[in-house]
């Protein structure tokens, strides 16, 4: 693989069973452009980020990719990782994967042939929409839902965010994930194999390039949650490919009949276009990490049991509003409406009556106890007590100026060894006053008085 001058991904790696790091991330930081502000620290949903030495530091175990750091970063300073555009190059035969909001960034677009014309333009050699994948996604969701073969409410695991919250912060929740492959992963394999069927070209040969929207989906091909190895060869940002695509796509006259994906397709760009294609009144749809969080809470109270479907998109809007798009989510989804307005409502279906193996998740999904305190839970139990007290002597401020984003969090983070309770300013100003005040009462009763180091000890009456 070529590796991008501003850093691309790692190798991949080549053998099924090759073990790869557990908490790969696209989301990282650039320390030279970090001036340690508190924005992201106060805006990541999982606690993720702490300043230490003046710079930001992201706890890979917790991070789950969401890229709000990178929204709020007045710096530049978080970045998200993807493959370089002339990754195509390498392989022998390429195949474009472009998701479904890539074809709702563009002005004017009547027709979603004229995006994959314009791809191959670009010297892709086949264009296989993952509009298409989602069809039969959605097809195999509701054969699951009405046959009674999954638990619900199902949880949609299209977005790599929310199954990676799911995986560190709401274990209950795991058994309730839809157990499909994504649409990418599913639309990498198939592209893969019928490539290769087609062309006899070797598999390996074959780059399954992923046109993404978003960290999350990037780093979920180097580190996939459910497969040893990802269908997707690379991710390469939609923000990379639009300033040529959109050049290309310019060369287009009247586009032939190219595009292989309908209404329902399109529709999983935004939030709640996957839920509608399920075809069931009592689902509930959320945009928005924060959102998002409350959604899965309720549902650990038990307080969503009469709803069937469950779709949680950790970007604004949906996909749209992923960090490495370019345009507006809400304007984005206007035109994602009016795109599809005139498509048939769906191409793609599963033949049969059965769901098909290939499908399904390869691997489950295995929860990571990274919020455990201590593995013995009597130990856990006092670890907590002694968190509440310290939260109890900080002021409650949540003010971040310890580099911990609130006070509960640098209790947590003393407790387990990363901190200490003068990182607090307000502690360290009280204990700087109190040894003030011991030093004027020194000072004033004549020991600390100048020329005396041994004064003489009050006379007797």
């Amino acid at each position: 693989m070529i590796r991008a001058s501003r850093g691309a991904f790692p190798p991949r790696p080549e053998k099924a069973g090759v073990s790869v790091e557990k908490f790969f991330h696209a989301v990282t930081l650039d320390k030279d452009k970090c001036l340690g502000c508190t924005n992201c620290i106060k805006r990541c949903p999982t606690s993720a980020i702490r300043v230490r030495d003046g710079k930001a530091r992201i706890l890979k175990e917790r991070c789950v990719d969401c890229g709000e750091c990178i929204r709020v970063c007045p710096h530049h300073a978080k970045v998200a990782l993807s493959d370089p555009l002339y990754i195509i190059e390498t392989y022998d035969y390429s195949i474009a994967l472009p998701a479904p909001s890539l074809f709702a960034q563009f002005n004017n677009l009547e027709d979603p042939a004229t995006v994959v014309e314009g791809l191959l333009r670009m010297g892709f050699d086949e264009v296989f929409e993952v509009a298409q994948a989602a069809e039969l996604v959605s097809d195999a969701t509701r054969r699951l839902i009405d046959s009674g073969a999954v638990k619900t409410p199902v949880i949609s695991s299209a977005c790599p965010t929310i199954s990676q919250l799911i995986r560190i912060r709401f274990p209950n929740l795991i058994d309730h994930l839809l157990p499909l492959l994504t649409p990418a992963e599913l639309a990498g394999k198939m592209a893969r194999e019928q490539a290769a069927k087609r062309t006899g070209i070797a598999p390996e040969k074959i780059g399954t390039v992923f046109i993404t929207p978003c960290p999350a989906k990037a780093a979920s091909i180097v580190s996939p949650l459910t497969a040893e190895k990802s269908h997707l060869s690379a991710a390469v940002a939609i923000k990379d490919v639009y300033p040529v695509l959109v050049g290309k796509m310019k060369e287009v006259g009247e586009p032939r009949d190219l595009s292989r994906a309908g209404r329902i397709g399109l529709s999983w760009g935004s939030s709640g276009g996957e839920a509608s294609a399920i075809l069931v009144e009592d689902y509930l749809a959320a945009d928005g990490i924060e959102n998002c969080i409350k959604v899965l809470s309720d549902m650990e109270d038990e307080k969503l049991n009469h709803v069937s479907f469950v779709e949680l998109d950790a970007c604004p809007g949906g996909c749209v509003g992923g960090v490495l798009t370019v345009e507006n989510p809400y304007l984005a989804m206007v035109r994602l409406k009016s795109l599809r307005r005139y498509l048939p409502v769906s191409r793609n279906r599963i033949a049969g009556t059965e769901v098909p193996e290939t499908f399904r998740w390869e691997t489950g999904i295995q929860y990571e106890p990274v919020m455990r305190l201590d593995p013995d839970l009597t130990v856990a139990l006092e670890k907590m007590d002694r968190i509440d007290a310290l939260t109890k002597r900080f002021p409650g401020l949540d003010c971040g100026s310890c580099g911990s984003p609130s006070c509960r969090a640098l209790a947590e983070d003393i407790v387990r060894g990363y901190s200490t309770e003068e990182a607090c300013v307000f502690v360290l100003r009280d204990e700087v006053q109190e040894i003030a005040a011991s030093l004027s009462r020194l000072s004033a009763s004549g020991v600390l008085a100048k020329g005396k180091e041994n004064p003489e000890p009050p006379k007797q009456s």
